[in-house]
């Protein structure tokens, strides 16, 4: 596509995002508006996004998309559901856009990481995908990138050490905790500046095990990558595979069997429920109130139970498909779902009751970890972290799927943006999912659960609504296989807002701060 006769000032803007004229834009499978521009255009037309309010949602690179041989990056803005991708073909380099979308900072040093490309007046230059072990030519994204062995240095020498931020000052010490830790998660470094017990500085450094992901996907067919998918993080299976397959059937034009569409909803809430209950649980452990923590830790239990009952995983493994799903629930296992999640309903109300009525747990989550709805928009935060601190973006009310356009949420929106508020919005999540799951069942339509039909070539972006929030998954099929699977969870921008979360608190208040905005490890390293 050319334009050379247009300018980002054109007369022709439609309302596509007010500033984009219509011969511009080429439609994706879902919708999506991509806009192919030359470097001028892109410098022209970033800075009038950010005055329309457009968030940076996604940047991500694809060697060989459309007519440009080399490396093309794609970056993803979003307004209330509008969803424009800048299509930037580079060589080399490109121009950092992170002192306009902070967001883009990190987006910026994965596609740095990922296939060498370098962004001239970046302000964070620093690896984030790999340790400084690895070489410096190790760029696993590229085409020409072979799965052999990598030979990575033995001995890392002071200069080449990751150069965390130097916080000095009188009275400031350091204390650093992991990447190790003792409980079974994922590895990821905390290095905290403190003057006595107030919190001055957090530094975080994630990606320890880059498990190529992204690179695993390519050349598979896409029935094989919807395992792929299910892997990217246990706790959001069936999130990441809805996606992955709700793009593969947009691209494909298979209409799933209104049937699988409703319980595709209802397995998407009860994972939602059973992610909500495990942090309130937690969150209620790291204030030492086991009464509150051990009643949600058991109504947790059961809704994995319930999901085994289901579809024979905890995690809802193996039941997502393209075209629908692997297998049917039949009337009697949701009639008994129903009859549980009553009493579910009733127990988690007692506890929730028991929760709030106790000074104590109030005291130690009013005003901890505190996320300014300042910091919402440039880093995009999204999910119960952001709904806690005013915003009210859900992607099933402003990107919806399945049938969440028939059955949509109630926003759930507090603006205190401390725990207290994480605690309280996902509680009323919970709740609304119990609600929603129950109008499901009741309005389950007969039928079948699966429709197969010829996987096409093509391309399409797709957002869902995960328990943590807003996750991104892009497909590209060539020739009947993957070219391209670029996955981005809500882990990878929320984490971000850890950092300021804590800033004048107390290290004793971490652990329950980390465990209110439930990040993921796995969900970030791919």
């Amino acid at each position: 596509m050319t334009h050379d006769d247009k300018s980002p000032t054109d007369s022709a803007f439609d309302l596509v995002g007010t500033i984009i004229p219509k011969e511009w834009v080429v439609r994706g499978a879902n919708d999506e508006a991509y806009v192919h521009v030359t470097p001028g255009e892109f410098d022209s037309l970033v800075p009038l996004l950010s005055v329309q309010k457009y968030s940076l949602i996604g940047l991500f690179g694809a060697e060989g998309f459309s007519d440009h041989a080399g490396l093309s990056l794609f970056y993803v803005f979003e307004k209330r559901g509008t969803l424009i991708i800048l299509l930037l073909p580079v060589t080399d380099k490109a121009v950092s856009i992170a002192r306009i979308f902070p967001s883009a900072s990190w987006f910026e040093r994965e596609c740095r990481d990922g296939f060498g490309i370098g962004f001239e007046g970046a302000f964070d230059t620093r690896r984030l995908l790999f340790h400084e072990t690895y070489p410096d030519d190790f760029h696993p994204l590229k085409k020409s990138f072979e799965n052999s062995p990598v030979t990575t240095k033995t001995v890392v020498k002071p200069e080449e050490e990751y150069p965390f931020r130097n916080v000095t000052g009188e009275g400031i010490y350091q204390v650093p905790v992991g990447p190790v830790h003792a409980g079974i998660i994922e590895p990821g470094h905390f290095r905290f500046s403190v003057i006595g017990e107030t919190i001055f500085n957090l530094e975080i450094r994630m990606f320890y095990k880059h498990r190529g992901i992204e690179k695993l996907a390519e050349g598979k067919s896409p029935e094989d990558c919807v395992k792929i998918a299910e892997a990217i993080s246990g706790d959001e299976s069936a999130a990441n595979a809805v996606a992955f397959c709700l793009a593969v059937e947009k691209i494909s034009g298979i209409d799933v069997p209104e049937r699988a569409v409703y319980l595709r909803m209802i397995l998407l809430e009860m994972e939602r429920i059973s992610s909500h209950l495990g942090d309130e649980a937690g969150m209620l452990v790291d204030v030492a109130f086991p009464l509150g923590a051990s009643q949600f830790a058991v109504l947790r239990e059961e809704i994995l139970r319930e999901n085994e009952r289901l579809t024979g995983s905890r995690f809802l493994r193996n039941m997502m498909m393209i075209g629908g799903l692997r297998q049917d629930i039949n009337r009697g296992q949701l009639t008994n779902l129903a009859s549980s999640l009553t009493r579910i309903r009733k127990q988690f109300r007692i506890g929730l009751k028991i929760v709030l009525s106790t000074q104590s747990v109030i005291d130690r989550f009013a005003t901890t970890g505190i996320i300014r709805q300042s910091f919402v928009q440039p880093l995009n935060l999204t999910g119960p972290v952001a709904r806690a601190s005013g915003s009210t973006n859900d992607v099933r009310i402003t990107n919806p799927y399945g049938n969440y356009d028939r059955y949509p949420p109630s926003p759930k929106t507090l603006r205190d943006g401390d725990v207290l508020a994480r605690f309280t919005v996902k509680a009323a999540e919970i709740l609304d999912s119990l609600d929603l799951i129950e109008r499901l069942i009741k309005e389950m339509p007969e039928g079948g659960v699966r429709n197969t039909g010829p996987v096409r070539d093509g391309y399409c972006l797709m957002l869902v609504e995960s328990p943590r929030g807003q996750n991104l998954a892009w497909v590209s099929i060539l020739h009947g296989s993957i070219d391209r699977y670029k996955v981005r969870t809500a882990s990878f921008c929320n984490w971000q807002a850890i950092e300021h979360a804590v800033q004048d608190d107390i290290i004793a208040d971490f652990p329950v701060i980390n465990k209110s905005l439930n990040l993921s490890y796995a969900g970030t390293d791919l």
